[in-house]
């Protein structure tokens, strides 16, 4: 399973981004009173919420063919997510390792912690 750091998102993106296709997804999987708590600001990326345990129904949601970079609080639930969408197909899926805790200490101090 491909893992990247939140400091490493931009490049990720960069490298995913091409003229004309729809942007790189990144996938949040927290709990909706997660995303209320601290939540991300799509910068160059689109951002989908869909908590883990929402994901097989609403697998058909979701493009294989675009990159999705999964989030969840410290990693452990995006990794889960992550190898489920890949046994799927989805062949450009990474884990955002660390989750939203690391993103607030690398990106974006402004993200409380919690």
């Amino acid at each position: 399973m491909q893992a990247i750091t939140p400091a490493q998102l931009d490049d990720w993106v960069r490298q995913h981004q091409t003229d004309g296709a729809a942007l790189p997804v990144v996938l949040d999987v927290r709990e909706p009173w997660e995303l209320q708590t601290a939540s991300v600001t799509p910068q160059g990326f689109e951002l989908v919420h869909m908590p883990m345990r929402s994901i097989p129904q609403r697998l058909g949601e979701l493009d294989p063919e675009r990159p999705i970079a999964c989030l969840c609080h410290h990693g452990a639930r995006s990794a889960q997510v992550t190898h489920f969408l890949t046994n799927q197909g989805f062949t450009q899926v990474v884990n955002i390792h660390g989750g939203i805790d690391l993103w607030s200490r690398e990106r974006d101090p402004s993200v409380p912690l919690y």
